[in-house]
């Protein structure tokens, strides 16, 4: 063995290496890992502690290498996955490593309560941002989260209630392989924000039962399964007297808006929420606001979102007045609310963001081209059928769209 090669030793939930692991150990000059591994596992050896200074301890490693020692690094499961091997091998490099994985946190967590995970999306909110762990589970059917003591499975829930999204189970996973393991489940997130738990927990969030009724073909993120739909009709959403996007004028609605991966997207005037319904699937990790004046036409839109299964928040309010309150857009949709909405927009407008609008009188179109750059006609005609069986092209009413800036 070289004097450069690192060894990466997984440690299993219940922190008993296998015998060829333990040997490894054995033979270690210097251990390094997490205080509580270190604990179980140092046996006297000279360690390092992999804490809150990763860099700090990065350079201990790196300086116990030079001196021509055989450094072993514990980390918790598979460290490759959520861990310390992303650091190891940017610091030292892949070709310096020998791992050894153990099972994961995530699918110990999944195996205790017999589900699969292989169409789980999976976060950490260990040491990193949870706004960002959120977002990338906010629209998932299953997904783990890995909670930390600043932010713990409650407060987990309690985000994910103040952003409006909706789970039917949540299951709490602590301490894991520890003698204090305890698995608790409840009836989705307000039982899990209502709880008091250990910060040492993976957090299950599962819409339905769980379990696919066929196989998936890849992880979510490149799922061969998936499809992607926008422009649905308009008898898919509840809606008043006609007052919704049309599906042809809202498939371009959507192109228009170049949805972001991320960030928050304002639909106001909603109506139907149709537009910020698909743009919820469309981009599942996008915060989507829908701002509606009308109580019917509020409640119409939550009916709408439980039917698609959509996570969207629903804002009762008039603009501009009600945007005030609300964090700053990436993305605006004004479908109703006129120009006051569109400048309301494009003050609070984040950088790279867009507006886009629509209109059926012509003044008011150019009005809002004038304020966002561009504009254009949509007149659509829809096949229908004749009595005797022939086909004849109706026209719908033309909408002006505006969007900008470029």
């Amino acid at each position: 063995m070289t004097a450069t090669k690192i060894v990466v030793l997984g440690v299993p939930p219940d922190g008993l290496l296998p015998a060829a692991e333990q040997a490894v150990l054995a033979s270690a000059d210097v251990i390094a890992g997490g205080r509580r591994h270190l604990a179980a596992l140092a046996d006297g050896k000279p360690t390092i502690e992999i804490s809150g200074d990763l860099p700090a301890a990065m350079d201990a490693i790196a300086r116990a290498c030079a001196s021509e020692n055989y450094v072993v690094v514990l980390a918790s499961g598979d460290p490759g996955y959520f861990g310390v091997g992303r650091a190891l091998a940017a610091r030292f490099g892949p070709e310096s490593l020998e791992v050894h994985p153990a099972v994961s946190s995530v699918a110990a967590a999944f195996a205790r309560v017999g589900l699969p995970w292989d169409d789980a999306v999976v976060a950490s909110a260990h040491g990193r941002s949870l706004a960002d762990a959120l977002e990338a589970v906010r629209g998932a059917e299953k997904a783990a989260v890995l909670a930390s003591p600043d932010n713990p499975p409650e407060r987990i829930g309690r985000e994910l209630l103040r952003e409006g999204s909706r789970f039917d189970r949540a299951v709490v996973v602590s301490d894991l392989g520890l003698p204090s393991e305890v698995v608790e489940e409840g009836a989705g997130l307000n039982w899990l924000a209502a709880g008091s738990f250990s910060a040492l927990s993976v957090v299950l969030l599962i819409r339905g039962t769980g379990v696919r009724p066929s196989p998936v073909i890849a992880t979510p993120a490149g799922e061969l399964g998936a499809h992607i739909e926008f422009g649905r009709g308009e008898d898919e959403f509840e809606h008043r007297a006609g007052m919704i996007t049309k599906s042809e004028v809202r498939a371009v609605v959507l192109a228009r808006l170049a949805l972001p991966t991320a960030g928050v997207l304002w639909d106001v005037g909603a109506g139907s929420g149709s537009v910020g319904i698909e743009a919820a699937h469309l981009a599942p990790g996008l915060r989507v606001i829908c701002v509606e004046r009308a109580p019917e036409d509020a409640a119409a839109i939550r009916r709408n979102a439980e039917r698609h299964r959509a996570r969207v928040e629903v804002v009762e309010g008039e603009a501009p007045a009600a945007l005030a309150v609300l964090p700053a857009p990436d993305r605006v949709f004004v479908g109703g609310g006129g120009l006051a909405a569109v400048d309301a927009g494009l003050a609070r407008l984040r950088p790279g963001g867009r507006v886009v609008a629509t209109y059926a009188s012509v003044e008011r179109a150019v009005a809002a081209a004038d304020r966002l750059g561009n504009m254009v006609q949509l007149s659509i005609s829809r096949g229908t059928r004749l009595p005797d069986t022939s086909m004849r092209l109706a026209a719908l009413d033309p909408v002006f769209l505006c969007w900008g800036p470029s």
